[in-house]
C-alpha cells in the first residue's frame, strides 16, 4: 500500500476522493513525498516551491513560515531596501513592477509548485499581472508543474450592507472603483485557475494587523491617524484578522489536497469598531506600562470618537465556510487576544 505524505504533514494515508481523475491523482502524486509498504522513503520528483507575488506584510509572515518548514520561497518586491530585507531572511527575491518589467525576469516563476498573488489592483489597468501578461502567464504556468493557486482579495467587496452579516453566498456591492477592480481580478485569477486544471483560491481578508502593524504600535509610536483611518473611525463593524491566523488559514488549505478551489472569507469572530480597539490598547499599555503611558501623548483616535448616532453600518462578514471546510481554530478569534500576544511580545517600548 502506497501512503503519501502531503508537505510532510499529513497524518495517515493520502486516499483520493471519486472525484479526482488519474491526471490530477498523478500531479499530487508528483507533489507528495511518497511512502511504501516497504517502510522506505521514496523522494519527491517536485519540491515545495512557492511563489510570491508582492511579498508584503501578509507575504513575508507567510513566507517565513514556510522557510522554517523547508519550502523554497521566491518573491518579489518593488524596492532595494525591501529586497536586501527579504534576502536576508533567506528568500529569493526579484525586483520586479508589473508596469515596467516583463515576467521574463523571473527565472523561477514557471518552475514554482504554489503560486500566492497579493498585488492590488492599479487605477485604470486593474490587476496588472492579469491586464498585461494574462496569456503569457498560462504559457508559463501550464507545463503540469503549478498544484495551488491563491490570490489576496479584501471584504471590502461586499460594500455596505448597513452592518448584516454577510458570508461567500452573498450578492457583492462593491462600490469603491478599488472593490470593483478587485472583483474582477478574483474573478480573472480563478478562471486562470480553471483554464490550467489547478484548484484556485480568493481570500477575502478583513483588516490586516500583527506584529508592527496594529493599533498597539499606533499608539506606542505617537502616530498619527492617515485620511483614509480617519474616514473608518466612523465605522461600526470593523473585520480583521491577525496576520498569524491568515498564514494558518494558508497552510490549511495546501494541505487539503481534496479541496477543488473557491473563496474563502478570512476574519476574526469580533467585527468591531475601530475606536473600541485603539481605546482597548491603550488601557492595556496603561496597564503594562503606567509610568510610560502617563507621559505619552493622547489617544490618536480621541478626536475622533463618535457619538453612536453617527457610525456607519457596514457589514459584519462570517468565517463560519473557513472554518468548516478547513478545519480552522483561531489563534486570535478577537483583536483582544492578537493585541495582547502583541503586547506581550514587546519589551519597554518607550524610549
Amino acid at each position: 500500500m502506497e501512503i503519501c505524505m502531503i508537505s510532510g504533514q499529513c497524518p495517515g494515508p493520502c486516499v483520493f476522493p471519486p472525484t479526482f481523475d488519474a491526471h490530477r491523482q498523478l500531479k499530487l502524486r508528483q507533489f507528495c513525498c511518497c511512502y511504501s509498504s516497504d517502510g522506505k522513503t521514496h523522494s519527491s520528483p517536485v519540491a515545495s516551491r512557492m511563489f510570491i507575488f508582492g511579498v508584503g506584510f501578509v507575504g513575508k509572515f507567510f513566507a517565513a513560515e514556510l522557510k522554517m518548514e523547508g519550502w523554497d520561497i521566491s518573491g518579489t518586491c518593488t524596492s532595494v531596501s525591501k529586497k536586501k530585507e527579504l534576502q536576508h531572511m533567506g528568500l529569493e527575491t526579484f525586483l520586479f513592477n508589473a508596469e515596467d518589467h516583463d515576467l521574463n525576469c523571473l527565472p523561477r516563476l514557471q518552475d514554482t509548485s504554489h503560486l500566492l498573488i497579493s498585488i492590488p489592483p492599479i487605477s485604470g489597468l486593474g490587476d496588472p499581472l492579469l491586464g498585461l501578461y494574462r496569456d503569457l502567464l498560462r504559457s508559463k504556468l501550464s507545463n503540469g508543474k503549478l498544484q495551488w493557486l491563491s490570490y489576496l482579495s479584501t471584504t471590502s467587496v461586499y460594500g455596505d450592507t448597513g452592518g448584516a452579516w454577510v458570508d461567500e453566498n452573498c450578492p457583492v456591492k462593491a462600490s469603491s472603483e478599488s472593490a470593483k477592480a478587485r472583483l474582477v481580478a478574483e474573478e480573472g485569477w480563478l478562471e486562470l485557475g480553471r483554464a490550467l486544471g489547478v484548484p484556485a483560491y480568493v481570500f477575502r481578508l478583513g483588516g490586516i494587523y500583527g506584529p508592527g502593524r496594529s493599533a498597539v504600535d499606533t499608539i506606542i509610536k505617537q502616530q498619527t491617524l492617515t485620511k483614509n483611518q480617519r474616514n473608518r473611525e466612523s465605522t461600526k463593524f470593523t473585520s480583521r484578522v491577525h496576520v498569524a491566523d491568515i498564514c494558518q488559514v494558508l497552510k490549511a488549505c495546501i494541505n487539503k489536497p481534496s479541496l477543488s478551489g473557491g473563496v474563502y472569507n478570512v476574519v476574526d469572530d469580533d467585527p468591531t469598531p475601530r475606536v473600541e480597539v485603539f481605546e482597548f490598547a491603550r488601557e492595556m499599555l496603561k496597564e503594562k506600562w503606567p509610568g510610560e503611558m502617563a507621559k505619552s501623548l493622547p489617544s490618536p483616535v480621541t478626536d475622533f470618537i463618535h457619538k453612536k448616532d453617527d457610525y456607519k453600518g457596514e457589514k459584519r462578514v462570517s468565517n463560519a465556510l473557513m472554518k468548516r471546510e478547513l478545519g480552522i481554530k483561531l489563534l486570535h478569534p478577537t483583536y483582544r487576544s492578537g493585541l495582547r500576544s502583541i503586547a506581550e511580545s514587546l519589551h519597554n517600548p518607550f524610549p
